[in-house]
Parts: structure tokens; sequence; C-alpha cells
């Protein structure tokens, strides 16, 4: 059998995945460890004209200029209030350099396939096509996303589309 994208269900043959974990109000979310180029703190970003409300701007990281993503605001959470905790994952997704503000980080985890779900159909307020599954460590329950492609998706305007 050979498929390209496993369901959560068939994934127990699959070695484990790591995943960087992040708060974002009550719940707590994953991104695979191998997108994330660093974690820093919030520093303040140059607003760009006209640009959708959950892209805060841009900063010069080392000489590239990074777009920055409120993931509160792009899921359509309540406003964060940005203080010391506040952090920024510099993410390297479809050879772009995207960074993203989060409430805090908490830790890398590993997960086996077997301790990722399917997400449930639900009326959630989070468009499950960027969610790869829910993962279950102990009591922990984490949203995983599928971070290249909420990156990369049309809506988000931030990678030129293939030719």
């Amino acid at each position: 059998m050979n498929h390209p994208l496993p369901s959560a269900a068939t994934r127990t043959d699959l070695a484990s995945h790591e995943f960087l974990t992040f708060a974002l109000g009550e719940e707590e979310y994953g991104v695979e460890i191998l997108k994330v180029q660093e974690i820093r703190g919030y520093d303040a970003v140059t607003r760009l004209p006209d640009a959708p409300d959950y892209i805060k701007g841009v900063i010069n990281l080392r000489g590239i200029i990074v777009p920055v993503i409120d993931m509160r605001l792009k899921f359509r959470l309540a406003k964060a209030e940005y203080n010391a905790l506040t952090v920024m994952i510099v993410l390297n997704v479809a050879d772009r350099v995207v960074g993203m503000v989060v409430d805090s980080v908490s830790d890398v985890v590993q997960l086996g396939g077997e301790q990722i779900r399917d997400v449930p159909e639900l009326g959630a307020t989070i468009d499950r096509q960027f969610l790869t599954g829910i993962g279950t460590l102990d009591e922990r329950m984490l949203i995983l996303i599928d971070i290249e492609k909420l990156m990369t998706d049309a809506d988000m305007g931030l990678v030129a589309k293939a030719a």
C-alpha cells in the first residue's frame, strides 16, 4: 500500500516526529521542529500599509526582510496583549523565512504515530485544512499545524505562486 499522505489512523507505523509546542490563549499547538529556524523575543515590527490585520509587519533579521504573522489574529482568537513572554518563532517554509508571534513557547515533544489522531469534524474557527492532527501526550492535547500549508496559502500572500 503506497499512500502519499497517510491519515492519522495509519500513522502508527511511521517514525516519531518532533514538534515545537507553543501556546495561544488556553490552547497548545505544535509545529514540526524541522521548520523552526529560531525562537526570539518579540521586537517592534515595521507595519506595512494595507496589509491584513494578522500580518503585523516586517522585521530585518540579519539582512533578511521577514514578514511577521500574529497567530492569534490569523486564527481569529482574542487579541493578545504583548508582554515579556510573547515570542516570535522564526520559520523556514517554502524557502522563505517567516516569523509568527505566539503567546509563549512550551517545549519540544516527540510524538509517535499512535499519539497523532485525525482532526475531528467540527465547526471550528480554525480552518481544518491547516491542521495535520491532534497530538496526545499524557494529559496534554496539541493542535498540530501544517505550517507549510498555512504559510503558503494564497490568502496569506507570503509566497509567490509557482510558475
